[in-house]
């Protein structure tokens, strides 16, 4: 499809990327009930999902994906939730691996291309629950498992109706790039914390798997991947996982009708994550680009975000 002119216009003092970007991570507050619901994997790790619900019983359900280092009560998650549960559409929230405050059970835990986690909550609601439409939304490493997920299988299951990408690194080799550059060192340096404080615990889970001299030499995003996420979950090294758990290159694959919205003053994307030719060659495929919103700050008014309003847009028009 063409390109989407957005009609995204912040307050002046939110045009500014990392302004909005912080704000959004660091100050915004949702309040939101959720009700907590454990699965076994077929490896007997877990996942922990959050749902919350209509006021009304509802046939309609949205699947919401975090970001790197996120869970299912970040801002963004709830956010969207909340809008969709005033809507009559019940929501789950995912919790990744290790992600919903108590540590998973492997060596391994989550990564940007880890689709079978999201295939197996879709057919836990498939063949558990009563919806006959489902809705995934993304955002950034959520985003992208999203993408991968519906690029890589011939099929999906029939009640998954539409997806949204929120400021997807659909190109994981340059985001990961862009986030090594001084511009984004404060992020970079606060990822990194949290990833070594995890990566920590994991270590004492499993001391023969992970040396502490190997944990110290982790100075940067690039080496964890290269220490931790590629030998974790079966790659040669961190270029291989991005290579191979880029969506990029399963754009053109979709079936599904997808919206993109990436913000072109994202700091943490490269120009690569703007899939122009992608979107103008595959009919299922919407790509949206405002030219503000930072990483997941598309901040609009009465604490409803731009991205969010246009995620349950896309779904009642692509819903059927």
């Amino acid at each position: 499809m063409p390109v989407i002119e957005s009609t995204y216009k912040p307050r002046f003092y939110f045009k500014n990327g990392f302004i909005s970007t912080v704000y959004s991570g660091l100050i915004r507050r949702i309040s939101l009930k959720q009700e907590r619901e454990r699965i076994i994997l077929k490896d007997d790790d877990f996942l922990d999902l959050d749902w919350s619900y209509s006021n009304k019983k509802s046939e309609e359900l949205v699947i919401l994906l975090h970001g790197l280092e996120g869970n299912g009560q970040r801002p963004y998650i709830t956010g969207a939730a909340k809008l969709f549960n005033s809507n009559n559409i019940d929501a789950v929230s995912v919790n990744f691996r290790g992600c919903s405050g108590e540590p998973n059970l492997k060596f391994y835990s989550y990564h940007s291309g880890a689709t079978d986690d999201l295939d197996a909550v879709i057919q836990h609601v498939v063949s558990n629950k009563r919806y006959s439409k489902i809705y995934l939304k993304g955002v950034s490493l959520g985003a992208n498992i999203i993408l991968k997920y519906l690029g890589e299988r011939n099929e999906v299951p029939l009640e998954v109706k539409s997806a949204i990408a929120v400021s997807v690194p659909c190109y994981l080799a340059g985001a990961a790039k862009e986030l090594h550059h001084f511009k984004n060192k404060l992020y970079h340096d606060r990822f990194l914390k949290h990833l070594k404080h995890r990566l920590k615990l994991k270590q004492e889970q499993f001391p023969d798997k992970l040396s502490e001299e190997l944990l110290n030499s982790i100075k940067t995003l690039l080496d964890f991947d290269n220490v931790y996420t590629a030998r974790a979950h079966g790659f040669e090294d961190a270029l291989d996982y991005y290579t191979r758990c880029s969506s990029l290159q399963l754009l053109p694959k979709i079936k599904t009708p997808t919206l993109i919205i990436n913000a072109l003053n994202d700091s943490f994307l490269s120009p690569e994550c703007y899939p122009v030719k992608e979107a103008k060659q595959n009919p299922n495929l919407f790509l949206e680009m405002p030219n503000y919103g930072g990483h997941a700050g598309f901040i609009d008014r009465k604490n409803k975000y731009y991205n969010e309003k246009r995620a349950l847009e896309f779904v009642k028009s692509n819903g059927k």
